[in-house]
């Protein structure tokens, strides 16, 4: 291969990983809750997953706040190594009718907190895995969350969706609901439904993902092109 065709792939090479990084600068850091939707009436295994976004900090303590207007009458979380949940609890003004009978109170508040070594460092994240159900019947439960850093920082996760579209800041988890067939049990409660850890959860982003990706195999093409056209017209 000659110097200028080396020159070429190495122009095109570059657009290609330009893509790529591209996609990567792209991919939202945020607090979620995986998967992003379940069923009503059905039990289900959900995850918030905390990225630590901050270059200085680790992430100490994690607070989630379950919606007091659409309580569940079942939650348990899943032991996560190095981390305490402490579960707090609120009264309520209707109990919830169960075939285990009558429930009169609701989980509002699940605290995990890190012990020595098990802060989410840097550049890394942790998954805190939640039994919910029965879930109720309503289009969506929002759940406000507030991530504390090692250098006293709190992010508060509780911007709702813009009407315009625009992403807010720091947006709210949001599981949304659909409509069951009414043959939901709580056989789902233990169900894989959570998207295996380092899996990004948001299709835009992967969409512009795969364009940076063309975008650069394209670039690649049109530079072999160029140096073939270029090729025959100084022959």
């Amino acid at each position: 291969m000659n110097r200028r065709l080396r020159a070429v792939f190495a122009a095109a090479g570059v657009g290609l990983v330009a893509g790529v990084l591209g996609f990567a600068g792209t991919a939202s850091a945020h607090v979620t809750v995986n998967p992003k939707d379940a069923t009503q009436g059905s039990f289900a295994r959900v995850a918030f997953r905390v990225p630590t976004e901050s270059d200085t900090a680790s992430t100490t303590k994690l607070e989630v706040h379950l919606p007091d207007d659409q309580p569940i009458a079942s939650v348990s979380v899943m032991p996560v190594p190095g981390w305490t949940a402490a579960v707090q609890k609120h009264k309520l003004d209707k109990p919830l009718k169960t075939d285990d009978g009558e429930v009169t109170e609701a989980v509002s508040v699940i605290t995990w907190t890190a012990n020595a070594d098990a802060a989410i460092k840097p550049g890394q994240f942790q998954e805190f895995p939640v039994s919910l159900g029965p879930l109720p019947e309503t289009d969506k439960l929002v759940f406000k969350v507030l991530q504390t850093y090692s250098d006293g920082t709190v992010v508060r996760w509780i911007d709702l969706p813009d009407p315009s579209g625009k992403e807010p800041d720091h947006p709210v988890p949001i599981l949304t609901l659909a409509k069951g067939s009414g043959d939901e049990t709580a056989d789902n409660a233990g169900g894989d439904t959570a998207q295996p850890a380092g899996k990004s959860s948001g299709g835009a982003t992967l969409a512009v993902g795969v364009a940076g990706l063309v975008a650069g195999l394209a670039g690649l093409v049109l530079g072999a092109l160029a140096f073939l056209r270029t090729r025959r017209t100084t022959t």
